[in-house]
């Protein structure tokens, strides 16, 4: 069995629901899980060379003390073990002060599953000078209306007038976009925007309840309904009565849990588990998925009539590396937001700083960038954000364009000068842009041409005077 098998996770939290619920999506990825209620039980475990351990995961809420003691205690002893911390939505300051004391990382509760898993991987890729750059849940709350949502660009503009225009309605939306993108901010601004903006919104994480929950958790129990059920449960639905309901990552649903949202989405109407009777709720519901709903349709993974029951007004907003001009006015912004923390303080950013972030391809998008902010602040001794505040960042772009410069010498540029230092004659030189936009555009001819503005015909004809083969 290889080692991506047999990794191992230590839990430090003193709540057994927690502990099973973290074992249970750990186990999945093939992580053994090791549990300890205090920091003195786990620097036991840690010692115990029979079960090394890979990462720490410290719920901040340890009995014997704060998040940030314990950290400091383990860096101690194990100076290059990453430690991730879990924290609750309304200690940042408890972040903080872990992160200062040597926390590689942090999450939010509740844990959605696919983000303790991508944070654990990231992690476990650590090694003891270069920290992978992950996407840690820390958010920031305050809700952004319309027209406070940084972003200039077109495709971006044009998914929030959609959303804008669909905010006045009553009829479904579906928000699709890669994970980070904004989805949830862009489903807070419909509902400030919506004639239910002083009725609640409530969030739910779908991927983030196991699948026997979540029937209860969206529709309610009545006590005694199911193993369990000692006490009588309120659904979201019924939460979110006269509102919104935000059905995060509603991919994930269960085929049973599908059937029953389609049957309150036709009637308007719950039914709780274990009740005998349904109840009407006034509810307007945004879904957001960071799949392609029509593929998981052709795929037999979600129902095609649910689908176009939520799928009335679409809108897909575009991922951070196809916006890259955003990026200066988008760190701005959430450096101005992340100053508002506690522990925290106002810090400017250089634009040597800025240029960087914006060559970066932030595969973890705005939420990615935020957090990588969030950690430069923890970490700033300065008044402003300087290059050397983003060492992650900083070799995460480096290695791919080296890796691009071995595979594709030419691929970074064109050679303008010989060796003896004079400049290389224009029929050369044009002869390597040729090659260049034939290899970038795998061969498309007419795509080549369309981009070097020139005709195909003359395209073609240039190949043949410069001697170039169509497969350059």
């Amino acid at each position: 069995m290889g080692r991506e098998a047999t990794r191992a996770l230590l839990l430090i939290d003193d709540e057994p629901a927690q502990g099973r619920l973290v074992s249970a999506i750990a186990g999945r990825a093939g992580w053994r899980t090791f549990t300890a209620r205090d920091g003195v039980t786990a620097l036991s475990l840690i010692a115990d060379t029979t079960a090394p351990i890979d990462i720490v995961l410290l719920d901040c809420w340890a009995p014997e003390a704060n998040g940030g003691d314990t950290v400091a205690m383990i860096r101690r002893a194990y100076p290059t073990l990453p430690i991730v911390m879990l924290t609750a939505r309304t200690s940042v300051a408890a972040a903080v002060q872990a992160m200062r004391a040597g926390a590689t990382d942090f999450l939010v509760k509740p844990i959605a599953p696919d983000r303790l898993l991508a944070a654990l991987d990231a992690a476990a890729r650590t090694n003891g000078q270069i920290r992978e750059l992950r996407p840690m849940a820390e958010k920031i709350s305050d809700q952004l209306a319309f027209d406070e949502i940084v972003g200039s660009a077109p495709e971006f503009r044009a998914a929030l007038a959609i959303a804008a225009k669909a905010a006045r309605a009553r009829v479904p939306v579906l928000l699709e976009g890669e994970s980070g993108v904004g989805k949830e901010v862009v489903a807070q601004a419909i509902h400030a925007a919506s004639p239910r903006a002083r009725r609640p919104l409530v969030a739910v994480n779908c991927g983030a309840i196991s699948a026997n929950l979540v029937e209860s958790e969206l529709f309610g129990h009545e006590k005694g309904a199911f193993t369990g059920a000692f006490d009588r449960h309120i659904g979201k639905f019924q939460d979110a009565d006269g509102g919104t309901l935000f059905l995060d990552e509603v991919g994930e649903l269960p085929f049973d849990a599908q059937v029953k949202l389609l049957r309150v989405l036709q009637t308007g109407e719950i039914q709780p588990i274990g009740g005998r009777s349904t109840r009407h709720v006034d509810v307007r519901v945004i879904a957001a998925t960071n799949r392609t709903l029509a593929d998981e349709v052709a795929a037999g993974r979600f129902r095609e009539d649910l689908y176009y029951r939520l799928n009335v007004v679409q809108v897909t907003i575009p991922p951070l590396r196809q916006r890259p001009a955003d990026v200066p006015a988008l760190a701005r912004h959430l450096l101005a937001r992340i100053a508002q923390q506690p522990g925290l303080r106002g810090l400017g950013i250089t634009d040597d700083a800025l240029k960087l972030l914006m060559t970066y391809p932030w595969p973890g998008n705005v939420r990615q960038l935020q957090n990588a902010l969030f950690r430069a602040a923890v970490l700033c001794d300065g008044d402003a954000l300087t290059v050397t505040d983003f060492p992650q960042i900083a070799y995460e772009a480096a290695v791919p364009a080296q890796a691009s410069a071995q595979s594709l010498p030419n691929a970074g540029g064109v050679t303008l000068f010989e060796a003896n230092g004079h400049m290389r004659s224009l029929e050369a030189i044009e002869a390597d842009v040729i090659r260049l936009a034939i290899g970038h555009y795998r061969g498309r001819m007419t795509e080549v041409a369309r981009r070097l503005g020139i005709g195909r015909s003359t395209l073609y004809r240039k190949l043949g005077e410069l001697g170039i083969d169509h497969a350059a």
